[in-house]
């Protein structure tokens, strides 16, 4: 695997960057869909994990399943309640090598709720990569919801591609 060491700070690519992810629905059903918008501030140098820096944002509003109905749905205070709650960010506290790639413990908050999460990712050709799944119950998210509904664990997929 190719690991590049990069020993500025990076920014990020906003038009290329993205947040997708996939919940079930209906228990026969997946829903897919994707937020833009990601800003924040990135350093990553493989050669020295211990001066890496992620925190990343994405604007709530941009979610996107291609049902324009749903996703005013989504946007409201039922489920992300983007007026209250504008961003969803992503900050490490640590990075580490594990394995193929590496993995990110950090925080994830979204809804006004901040939870530990640990993120499995990849970094090439200036990309970082990772899946991670969360329960949507631990962020306040769609409670009056039933899990028929709309499944309880949400995965989630980041690409945030990064310019020297």
């Amino acid at each position: 695997m190719f690991l590049a060491s990069i020993a500025s700070a990076q920014s990020i690519d906003t038009q290329n960057s993205k947040v997708s992810f996939e919940v079930g629905n209906m228990k026969i059903n997946k829903v897919q869909g994707t937020f833009q918008g990601m800003t924040g501030e990135v350093f990553f140098d493989s050669a020295d994990l211990s001066t890496a820096h992620f925190e990343v944002c994405i604007d709530a509003a941009s979610v996107n399943t291609g049902n324009e109905k749903r996703d005013d749905h989504l946007r409201n205070e039922d489920f992300f309640d983007v007026e209250q709650f504008p961003t969803i960010c992503i900050r490490a506290n640590s990075i580490v090598e594990n394995g193929e790639g590496f993995l990110l413990a950090g925080e994830l908050t979204m809804h006004g709720v901040t939870k530990n999460i640990e993120i499995p990712f990849t970094f090439v050709s200036n990309t970082f990569q990772g899946t991670f799944e969360v329960s949507r119950f631990d962020y306040s998210i769609g409670e009056g919801t039933s899990k028929f509904m709309v499944s309880e664990n949400v995965e989630i997929s980041i690409v945030c591609l990064v310019k020297n």
